[in-house]
């Protein structure tokens, strides 16, 4: 199965914002991440994580943001997806085609379709 199949809509913002705006928007549309993307280009990821751990701080996301993301490619195989989240410990990836976020895909994305994947990849 590849990524592109169960990707979903990625919610990005274009400018530097609060750490209370994140969480707004974040709450607003019921999503646990914030790409910062300007330019056609990633700048970083902010997680609910990343919000938790600077609870009434006052900053902008890009203090607190990883900013060296990694991304997979829509045409990828989940199984290269969920390889890249083990390895480097993420539970979601942006998704790039030909170098352009098109969506994001989490860990919770791959375990609920674990029938339509197959238990070998989970299993193997």
């Amino acid at each position: 199965m590849k990524v592109k199949e169960l990707m979903k809509e990625a919610y990005i913002i274009d400018k530097d914002i609060s750490l209370n705006d994140a969480a707004s928007i974040m709450s607003s549309k019921d999503v646990s991440s914030l790409i910062l993307y300007i330019k056609d280009d990633i700048k970083g990821i902010v997680t609910e994580k990343d919000l938790l751990q600077n609870f009434g701080k006052k900053a902008k996301i890009s203090e607190i943001m990883t900013k060296k993301v990694l991304s997979v490619d829509s045409e990828s195989e989940v199984s290269a997806a969920l390889a890249m989240m083990k390895e480097f410990k993420k539970k979601k990836l942006p998704v790039v085609e030909k170098g352009k976020l098109v969506g994001i895909i989490n860990l919770i994305d791959i375990a609920i379709n674990s029938d339509e994947i197959g238990d070998d990849f989970f299993f193997n």
